[in-house]
């Protein structure tokens, strides 16, 4: 236990003494710590007010140790350096039960989660956690391990598994269909409001390329509710707002408890585009990701199967 705690300086004031100290250059350690100058020169000069003398000559262009400024730099950087080991060696045991995993809005929200506390409940050591983003400059960020995203399976520098392709259809709440009767097929609805996902991705299917797809012309089925996530044009659906298109898999369960229906029946759109688990090609092994990475995996062979998915 130390004995005189008043003694001591405040860790960051050290660590800007010490960095600047091997640069010696205030400048040079506001760059490395990533904070202004001025901040470099308030923390040392609060450490030079702390022992009561000067520990930096200030020249023009460098700073220079004085005596006291050289022993107390051979006496921090063996603590520094050692706190510095066993802080890595700490973070990095806890970091081995942590995957990050990434995906977008509509497979994080819809599919994931859904599946995340089953997950849990057997893998208490591992914990996953979940980025959500429609951004594919975040879900591939350095820091992610899994990422799960749209496309035709080609990811330079990834490895990707199909999770499962697209099939795209139309869904409604049953109390929508009760209000506003039947649509006996894709021209029909002209009549009905559609709702509408308004983001970056001009590849995704919306209503439009849909309508196109089945030879209706899109300009003459008037959209009437427009959201900005996938997620919410379903819960959007699902509270009667009007006909939403369904992705098959992420609104299975939605159909499965009744709170959506497909109103054309087996009307849909499959594309050639798919759903991806993407795992860096030069990634270190990482056992709790594999962990993960087999569970989504096994997910996706029990899938339901729409048409050759």
């Amino acid at each position: 236990m130390l004995k005189n705690r008043a003694a001591l300086p405040r860790l960051d004031y050290l660590v800007a003494f010490e960095v600047a100290a091997e640069l010696e250059s205030f400048a040079a350690a506001a760059r490395v710590l990533n904070v202004s100058e001025t901040a470099v020169s308030r923390k040392i000069r609060l450490l030079e007010l702390h022992y009561n003398c000067q520990l930096f000559l200030r020249r023009h262009r460098a700073v220079e140790l004085t005596d006291h400024g050289r022993r107390l730099l051979g006496g921090i950087t063996p603590p520094l350096k050692a706190l510095e080991r066993v802080s890595v060696a700490l973070l990095s045991e806890q970091a081995r039960g942590t995957v990050r995993l990434a995906a977008t809005n509509s497979v994080a929200s819809l599919w994931l989660m859904p599946r995340l506390r089953d997950f849990r409940n057997r893998n208490r050591n591992i914990t996953i956690s979940l980025l959500s983003s429609d951004r594919d400059s975040e879900c591939l960020a350095e820091d992610v391990e899994l990422t799960i995203l749209r496309g035709d399976g080609d990811w330079p520098g990834y490895d990707a598994r199909i999770l499962f392709g697209e099939t795209v259809f139309p869904v409604c709440a049953p109390g929508y269909i009760e209000a506003h009767g039947t649509i006996p097929d894709v021209a029909s609805l002209s009549g009905h409001a559609l709702i509408e996902v308004s983001n970056n991705h001009a590849e995704w299917l919306n209503w439009p390329t849909w309508l196109a797809q089945k030879d209706v012309d899109p300009d003459s089925v008037p959209r009437s509710t427009l959201v900005n996530t996938y997620p919410l044009a379903i819960q959007a659906a699902a509270d009667g707002l009007g006909v939403a298109l369904g992705w098959g898999h992420l609104v299975d369960r939605h159909i499965r408890k009744g709170a959506l229906v497909r109103p054309l029946g087996r009307a849909h759109v499959r594309t050639h585009s798919g759903y991806y688990l993407l795992r860096r090609k030069d990634a270190p092994r990482h056992p709790e990701r594999d962990v993960v990475a087999d569970w989504l995996l096994q997910e996706s062979a029990a899938r339901k199967r729409y048409g050759v998915d």
